[in-house]
């Protein structure tokens, strides 16, 4: 028995001028989506930033209510922060009576596992650093922790000398980190026993952020002396 085979014709194929605009138009949604996130977003990053930078400021200077922030320019400059001037961060603290009570500086010193990044508290009264807290690390637990809760070490930053020298454009002497027992000079930090390396990137941390920072404050202070 014979039966009549019906052949099926193929589909018509997509143009590819249309697939081509369809992805068009999904790339385009798609990079709006994006940009409407990110600037749904960004103000609630940023106040979270700035209220985390706040307290951390209040912490390596107890007994600050209000701060000012600036910035040191790459002309040595100390300028109020605003968009458009880079610079490195420098936050003025007051006490509720609207006294200085010290200024946050940050440097950065290379560690066993990468870079170190430390807030350090500056007395323009004493020259002097009296107290760091560590912002960023990837140093061994167990090692690097030690840079911001062993007591011993932490007296290292209760009055580190950070005077400058008759210029007054950079530090009499620059910070440095020593072997443990080795100390016998105030701008000197007394390393921790078995974290010698994490010890020298508080260290140099310390010394850019004061050679970088302190000449300009100095330079500045009668103005830093006024909360607004």
């Amino acid at each position: 028995m014979n039966a009549d085979v019906q052949i099926q014709p193929p589909p018509a194929a997509t143009p590819a001028w249309l697939m081509l605009r369809t992805l068009v138009v999904i790339a385009v949604i798609s990079g709006l989506l994006v940009v409407v996130a990110y600037q749904t977003t960004l103000p609630m990053i940023a106040d979270k930033q700035r209220i985390l930078t706040e307290r951390l400021v209040f912490q390596v200077l107890p007994g600050a209510a209000t701060k000012r922030d600036f910035v040191v320019t790459d002309a040595g400059r100390l300028e109020p922060a605003a968009a458009g001037i880079d610079g490195d961060p420098v936050y003025a603290a007051y006490d509720p009576t609207g006294r200085l009570t010290g200024l946050a500086i940050t440097g950065t010193g290379a560690g066993y596992a990468g870079p170190v990044r430390v807030m350090f508290a500056y007395d323009p009264d004493c020259r002097c650093i009296t107290g760091s807290k560590v912002l960023t690390s990837n140093e061994t637990p167990g090692f690097g922790d030690k840079l911001d809760t062993d007591p011993a070490f932490l007296e290292n930053f209760k009055a580190l000398d950070a005077s400058l020298n008759a210029e007054g454009t950079a530090l009499a002497n620059a910070i440095v980190t020593v072997k443990h027992g080795a100390k016998t000079d105030p701008w000197q930090i007394d390393a921790i026993t078995g974290a010698t390396v994490s010890s020298r990137a508080m260290g140099r941390a310390a010394n850019q952020a004061a050679q970088r920072a302190i000449p300009a404050i100095q330079r500045e202070l009668a103005n830093l002396l006024q909360p607004n």
